[in-house]
């Protein structure tokens, strides 16, 4: 075993290496090279001269912000194997491999059927065509009644009912309770006393943005905002947002939390992967093209953006920068090739994540782009991957069922019996983080709680507590589909009552 001051040792010596060849690390060293021919840097004092100078300038914050961002990435041990960083547990590591193959031989037998190649350049003519219509890429209607999803939620829930660790012995549980959930696997998931200590600042008699919004009534929480912005203090914005952001402020500090500059090389990278797209033309960009337009087209709050949802995905899809989490994800990115390019790689999104809530935060495409990437890559993908992460999906469904078996046990008991298991309604709010479920005012508070706590457990809250809210309608319903209807419709929910009413006033 390692102490501590070891493996704090080896973070820092990981932190440096990540940020060593960063834009950032390069500016720094410019910055820091210009100011040795100031008159007032001294040869005697030449270190603290120099760091003296950085912090007036206000690198050295963000430096600071860099190295947060860091810590949020999994730590790796240098003696551990590449695939234990990935998943420790080999039984989930062999479920996420064998999910991949189904997931990958679908879209390769739909490609051989219908005739198109995973990934093709385009001709002249339809680059020059696609580059006009770049941002009004809605009003086109192609015929897309040949493209079938690839795989639809409720398969992936499937999947994750159906694993097993072979090396448990599911008799040793404590309670027969744990029988009852269609989740099979001793993953360790907080209960109500422990989510309490967790979320503190959620409690009932402290001020939440999201229950009563004016600034007269929470004129201290506008203010440490306010200082967070001025002194660009990525961790005390993210502290503060435990609250719920005011507003107005939300997408300053949402981009200063995930350190989403959006400086000139992001631009560049944006209008570059914009280059990419309008090259080469992939298979799934008709499936991101189809699930655009049976999702947020039809959305009275998101068809607005249908433009910027197609220049978001399509551009994330080809992002090369993405693979980098992959180091820390269960998934490994699948493979297509150019025709006649045989080896370049282009990481296919199979399944769009959830871009369209961001639009109403930023109008322009390079930083909408940029921290939807960062939301991605730190939060969304363990929804989509099979992990024993505490945020991955199969703990948050996991602490979905504990948490009405333990609470309302009646209801889960009722719902299990006329076979409505809770998790089947539940899954497709999780696996999307509501996004599309929740008013958008709503949604934004609730994944204003995911970056203040760096965790998407909330999602599992408030899944049990819009169950509990509709107990008494549950209670009475006699099949699946009637269980359905009553939760049919989420968006007139007020997400931070239901949360504080389920963690900090349900008897334990």
């Amino acid at each position: 075993m390692m102490d501590e001051s070891t493996e704090l040792s080896l973070t820092i010596a990981q932190i440096v290496q990540r940020l060593k060849g960063s834009h950032l690390h390069s500016q720094i060293e410019r910055q820091a090279k210009e100011c040795l021919h100031q008159p007032d840097i001294k040869l005697e004092s030449l270190k603290e001269d120099v760091r003296s100078f950085l912090k007036t300038s206000g690198w050295e914050r963000k430096l600071q912000n860099a190295v947060y961002r860091e810590l949020h990435l999994p730590p790796s041990h240098p003696a551990a194997p590449p695939e234990h960083l990935k998943e420790p547990l080999a039984y989930m590591r062999k479920a996420q491999a064998s999910w991949e193959k189904r997931v990958l031989k679908s879209l390769n037998s739909m490609s051989t059927e219908l005739g198109v190649p995973l990934a093709r350049m385009r001709p002249a003519v339809e680059q020059k065509e696609l580059t006009n219509k770049w941002n009004e890429m809605g009003t086109d209607e192609p015929d897309l009644s040949r493209f079938r999803p690839v795989y639809a939620p409720k398969d992936f829930l499937e999947v994750l009912i159906s694993l097993r660790n072979p090396n448990h012995d599911s008799s040793e549980d404590i309670s027969a309770r744990s029988h009852w959930g269609l989740i099979q696997v001793p993953l360790n998931v907080r209960d109500i006393p422990q989510l309490r200590q967790a979320y503190s600042e959620l409690n009932l008699t402290t001020g939440q943005l999201g229950i009563d919004d004016h600034a007269h009534v929470h004129p201290g929480i506008h203010k440490k905002f306010k200082y967070a912005l001025s002194y660009q203090d990525s961790a005390a914005a993210q502290q503060y947002s435990r609250q719920g952001c005011p507003t107005g402020l939300r997408a300053e500090l949402w981009a200063l939390i995930l350190n989403s500059t959006n400086q000139p090389p992001d631009v560049m990278h944006y209008e570059q992967l914009k280059a990419g797209v309008i090259q080469h033309d992939l298979l799934v960009d008709n499936l991101i093209y189809k699930d655009v337009k049976l999702t947020a087209s039809n959305d009275d709050y998101y068809f607005v953006f249908e433009d910027f949802l197609y220049q978001v995905l399509l551009c994330f899809s080809r992002d090369t920068a993405v693979l980098e989490h992959f180091k820390y994800n269960s998934a490994t990115p699948p493979k297509s090739y150019i025709q006649g390019k045989v080896g370049e790689e282009e990481c296919a999104v199979v399944y769009p994540p959830n871009v369209a809530p961001l639009c109403f935060l930023y109008n322009e495409p390079s930083k909408l782009y940029s921290v939807f990437r960062e939301m991605y890559i730190r939060y969304f993908f363990r929804l989509h991957s099979i992990s024993s992460s505490p945020s991955g999906i199969v703990s948050l469904c996991l602490q979905f069922e504990r948490l009405l078996q333990t609470h309302l046990p009646q209801l889960f008991y009722h719902l299990r019996q006329i076979g409505a298991q809770p998790l089947r309604i539940a899954f497709k709010w999780m696996v999307r983080a509501f996004s599309g479920y929740l008013s958008t005012d709503q949604l934004l508070l609730l994944w204003d709680r995911i970056l203040g706590y760096d965790s998407l457990e909330v999602v599992a809250v408030l899944a049990a507590a819009v169950f509990a809210f509709r107990a008494e309608n549950l209670m009475e319903v006699t099949s699946l589909a009637s269980a359905e209807a009553v939760l049919a419709d989420l968006s007139t929910l007020k997400v931070m009552p239901l949360i504080q009413i389920f963690l900090f006033a349900t008897a334990i």
